[in-house]
């Protein structure tokens, strides 16, 4: 099964103490299933933190990027409800990227996922594509600890179309411009490790990744489809 579609929305984020009890029932009973009713959202799950730096990151996936920048998921964005309103007030450090799915390899979904961000050149994009889906990720997907690897590169321009949604949350989001997932369906702290090893600062400045490389563990809480 691997991801749904070709497109996909990326998110990282905190959350005020306060905000905490109504984000759960907010995201889980109006969020989600109005993000995945819009045409062409295929899945919406969110994670929580296990050793990262921001406690949750969500994933939807989507048929396209078309999708991602057309009117039906705009319309939403700008015309948030009032439970949305109230939610997003409190969150805290937002990142969010609209994203090209360029690699997937494996056929599951898992319990717990990896996500890697950083930065590549203009220069280096190419090759540093090439590079991790003809050799490191499909390694990588082959280990029997990994559901599935992908990897999403995002268009920063979608990513920053301002919209009524974010204006609610007061500040600006960052872009991750580079991202690699790594779901896992075993135990954690093998998972942990695997991911570490083969997706440390070295393996990836190699190939051509600039930055700083920042890596989270989570496990699943929520899936809608």
């Amino acid at each position: 099964m691997g991801l749904l579609g070709a497109g996909a929305v990326a998110i990282w984020h905190d959350i005020t103490a306060e905000g905490r009890e109504n984000f759960y029932a907010w995201h889980g009973r109006e969020h989600m299933p109005e993000r995945v009713g819009i045409p062409g959202f295929l899945r919406g799950r969110r994670y929580v933190a296990i050793d990262a730096k921001l406690e949750y990151f969500n994933l939807y996936e989507a048929k396209t990027t078309a999708v991602l920048s057309g009117p039906a998921y705009l319309d939403r964005l700008n015309n948030p409800t009032p439970w949305t309103l109230e939610s997003v007030k409190h969150f805290r450090d937002v990142a969010r990227s609209i994203c090209q799915v360029t690699a997937s390899f494996g056929e599951g979904q898992g319990g717990l996922i990896t996500t890697c961000c950083y930065d590549v050149s203009e220069r280096d994009a190419e090759q540093h594509a090439t590079a991790l889906s003809s050799d490191l990720l499909p390694k990588l997907g082959e280990n029997a600890m990994v559901a599935g690897v992908h990897l999403l590169i995002a268009d920063a321009d979608a990513s920053l179309v301002d919209s009524a949604e974010r204006k609610a949350r007061g500040v600006q989001n960052r872009v991750p411009r580079w991202i690699i997932l790594v779901e896992g369906w075993g135990d954690e702290e093998p998972f942990a490790t695997l991911c570490a090893e083969a997706l440390d600062a070295q393996s990836l400045s190699a190939a051509g990744a600039t930055g700083p490389i920042d890596r989270g563990l989570y496990r699943i809480q929520a899936t809608t489809c």
